[in-house]
């Protein structure tokens, strides 16, 4: 039987704590990438004894969430939360109206063309077209950016109140990033004025972002963006991408209205 503990969600439901030192393993796996861990920084940095981190390990292996190297001193992310990752795509009906019009922008503005979701204090990319002329790859569907640092992430923070916003400091991911809530909030104020976010080499040096956020959720939890190197970017081709951005985000939001009803209203 799974081990309750006296911890309770907002509901009043107790957390069962197997089943969260689970999620909680999956996603320190998840979080290290290609770097694979040893057992006792597991079970170091979940605070649990090293014998029941070996079990909790062998039972993942066994059912694929978990992979291990030839010597099984090893572990990493297993390509079952790969297979669970993609039924989550193929699953939502906000992805599957976006996923054409990211290929018409593409097509129109020979861009890098993402889609992303806030969640937390992050957002995770759920859709991502590359630019044919740079491929040096900046995302990745199911990585994960602080909201500050990003032109997805600004545009949907942009649909709250500043108020929402955490005290800071924030992390800086270049020296452009906004680091402290009065900055941020000054940005904001900005994006809501002209309707789409900028991120100028905030997330990433030499890439500027341009942020829109998708109007079928209130407040808005999706955005689209299209990223280009500095290089590439003249005042002509930046008027071009605001407009072609502005008309794609009209087209998902008119398309989005039909194609979700009698659809799971999914918290």
């Amino acid at each position: 039987m799974p081990e309750p503990t006296d911890e309770r969600d907002e509901r009043g439901v107790r957390e069962v704590k197997s089943a969260a030192r689970t999620v909680e393993l999956l996603e320190l796996l998840a979080a290290r990438g290609d770097r694979p861990a040893r057992l006792q920084e597991l079970a170091d940095e979940l605070g649990v004894p090293r014998s029941s981190m070996y079990a909790l390990l062998q039972t993942l292996i066994t059912r694929g969430w978990v992979r291990t190297d030839i010597t099984g001193s090893l572990y990493g992310i297993g390509i079952h939360a790969l297979l669970t990752g993609t039924s989550y795509l193929d699953s939502d009906p906000r992805v599957r109206v976006v996923r054409p019009y990211l290929d018409e922008a593409s097509e129109a503005l020979g861009e890098t063309i993402h889609m992303g979701r806030l969640d937390g204090r992050d957002v995770a990319y759920l859709a991502t077209r590359e630019s044919h002329e740079y491929l040096r790859t900046i995302s990745r569907v199911g990585r994960r950016l602080p909201a500050h640092a990003g032109a997805l992430g600004k545009a949907l923070l942009a649909e709250r109140p500043d108020e929402d916003l955490p005290p800071g400091p924030y992390a800086s991911l270049t020296p452009n990033t906004h680091t402290d809530r009065e900055s941020l909030a000054a940005e904001l104020s900005s994006v809501r004025s002209q309707g789409y976010s900028v991120d100028r080499e905030e997330g990433v040096l030499g890439i500027i972002g341009f942020g829109f956020a998708l109007h079928y959720d209130v407040p808005a939890v999706d955005a689209i963006s299209c990223s280009v190197p500095v290089s590439r970017l003249t005042p002509e081709h930046e008027r071009h991408i605001v407009a072609i951005m502005r008309e794609i985000r009209a087209k998902i939001e008119a398309g989005a209205s039909g194609s979700m009803t009698a659809r799971p209203n999914w918290r």
